[in-house]
């Protein structure tokens, strides 16, 4: 190797499938306890027309789920069957948000589970582009933290003084410090 070139093969070596389940079950738990405060009404609750309710958020966040982890190593990330536009519309016959929450996560962890550190170097598709099945999981990592993130900070808001915080509270950080 020359003092320019650059060693990558710590990538594939350090990388650990129980690592990454580990942050989408962290990512999982914070969702949860967003959601929990909540009523069924505040479920639905918009803080103005064109935004997402957490209703919507979680029924996008479900059929992203089955259609990026379903056959995951297999088959294109985008199946034929997903009708991503519905997912932002108001439905009456939607599943309920805690099930569709669950069934998607299950998903999710039923794809991740039997990997091995190996089969993060092997190559996906989604949407007809070409992913290493690292980089597929980093994106979707990325994708459902922001929407996790959005669905905390839209429970934060509908709660108001009422909000139970999922981290340090405010003025509560030195008792956190070694």
């Amino acid at each position: 190797m020359s003092d320019t070139s650059l060693d990558t093969s710590w990538q594939a070596d350090h990388i650990q499938v129980q690592s990454i389940i580990s942050i989408f079950k962290t990512m999982q738990k914070r969702g949860e306890a967003a959601l929990e405060q909540l009523s069924l009404e505040q479920f639905q609750t918009k803080p103005e027309q064109n935004s997402n309710s957490i209703a919507i958020i979680v029924a996008h966040l479900h059929g992203n789920m089955l259609s990026r982890w379903t056959d995951f190593l297999t088959s294109d990330g985008e199946k034929p069957w997903r009708n991503r536009d519905l997912e932002f519309e108001e439905h009456p016959d939607a599943l309920p948000i805690w099930q569709a929450w669950q069934q998607g996560w299950a998903c999710v962890f039923a794809a991740l589970e039997p990997l091995s550190d190996t089969d993060l170097e092997k190559e996906i598709t989604i949407r007809g582009q070409k992913h290493s099945v690292f980089e597929a999981i980093l994106r979707q990592v990325d994708h459902y933290g922001g929407h996790v993130g959005q669905m905390v900070y839209l429970a934060k808001w509908l709660k108001g003084n009422d909000w139970k915080t999922l981290s340090i509270a405010r003025g509560q950080s030195k008792a956190f410090k070694p």
